[in-house]
């Protein structure tokens, strides 16, 4: 037994023409209940985790209760699309491609763990194996609610294997930047800019010397990037502004630079260009970087056999992008990330999956798991 991409390619549809973004709560457990009722049909134990109200649920899936995971299968149910979505541009297949919200990132991975699950069972190769899939609902806003879970989980797991999906080009990703988020709040005193500027203290001045600052942290020898992406402000052009908030993206390739970011805002803090502007930091790192580690690379070279016996070559990449797999890896469990189909334009109007991908790459991620 293998895929039947027919059936596949209809389930797909209809996951696809569910909206389940992040902050949807509603449409995400459509999802979670889709493959809660296809596990447990299975014989597979689900449990329904709980992350919030913000939020839709978690779900762990597992062949048998254990302590201890030969393998855990992570994927993300949530998308980047708003409620509506779907009514706008649902799914449909024009030539080799499919399109729709979430097509690639990634509902696509989803199923592929549900058919691998179903396949190994088939293959009668559970009897000593113990398996755990866990699928989450924030995965796209930077897994805020489910990230202790998935570390938990990982602590228990031998090696670790993400279903995202392979680059447009067919590659697979070894290395992943490390994600922070800041939110820097300035309160300062306002005061007519003509009349009594002395007696103000501008938050948006006090930002500008931090922003100058900040952004000499951007190396490109490293990789490091520190973007002051979105910026508020002010009331009046004549008014000392008493308010001021900015919101600042950074990726790293390696710890140190985490923590030299956090260094210099804590010397900002410390000597602020006018000590009347009070300066609140929020944030910090949320993904940390996965790096190539000796764990990872033995896993690698088991991919690159197995894809070597099928016929095909895995180029491997970098990529500036996050994943949970970065939990997992940081975590020192050996790590494979991106063994769902190819596809691109992830987040965007034309996002895809190619269809021709879909066997081959599942016969790929089935060779590797046996070799576990």
């Amino acid at each position: 037994m293998s895929l039947q991409l027919d059936k596949y390619l209809q389930e797909l549809e209809l996951l696809v023409n569910i909206d389940s973004g992040s902050r949807y709560p509603a449409g995400v457990r459509k999802v979670a209940e889709f493959f809660a009722e296809k596990f447990t049909k299975l014989g597979w134990q689900v449990q329904w985790l709980d992350l919030g109200e913000d939020v839709g649920p978690a779900l762990k899936i597992v062949n048998r209760p254990a302590d201890k995971y030969d393998l855990l299968v992570l994927g993300h149910m949530d998308t980047v699309f708003p409620e509506g979505t779907v009514a706008e541009r649902p799914f449909k297949i024009v030539g080799e491609r499919a399109y729709g919200p979430g097509v690639i990132d990634m509902k696509s991975g989803l199923l592929y763990a549900y058919y691998l699950a179903e396949q190994l069972q088939t293959e009668q190769l559970l009897d000593t194996a113990n398996i755990c899939l866990l699928f989450n609902s924030d995965e796209e806003i930077s897994s805020i609610y489910s990230r202790s879970i998935i570390e938990e989980t990982a602590k228990k797991a031998a090696h670790a294997i993400v279903l995202e999906p392979a680059r447009a080009s067919g590659a697979n990703v070894y290395l992943r930047k490390g994600v922070g988020r800041y939110k820097l709040t300035f309160k300062g005193l306002a005061a007519h800019a003509g009349v009594n500027p002395q007696e103000g203290a501008s938050a948006i001045h006090e930002f500008a010397h931090w922003c100058t600052s900040l952004v000499q942290l951007n190396n490109p020898e490293t990789e490091t990037t520190l973007n002051v992406g979105m910026i508020t402000g002010g009331s009046a052009a004549n008014v000392v502004a008493d308010y001021a908030q900015a919101q600042i993206d950074i990726r790293i390739k390696y710890y140190r630079e985490a923590e030299k970011i956090q260094a210099q805002l804590a010397k900002l803090q410390a000597q602020p260009l006018d000590t009347r502007v009070q300066v609140e930091v929020e944030g910090g790192l949320t993904r940390p970087p996965m790096e190539n580690t000796a764990g990872n690379q033995k896993l690698g070279s088991i991919a690159d056999s197995v894809a070597a016996n099928l016929g095909m070559k895995i180029d491997w990449v970098a990529t500036g992008g996050g994943s949970d797999g970065s939990f997992t890896s940081a975590l020192g469990v050996p790590t494979l990330d991106t063994f769902g189909p190819v596809g691109g334009l992830g987040h965007g109007v034309g996002e895809y999956i190619d269809i021709p991908s879909i066997e081959p790459r599942f016969e790929l991620l089935m060779g590797i798991v046996k070799k576990y």
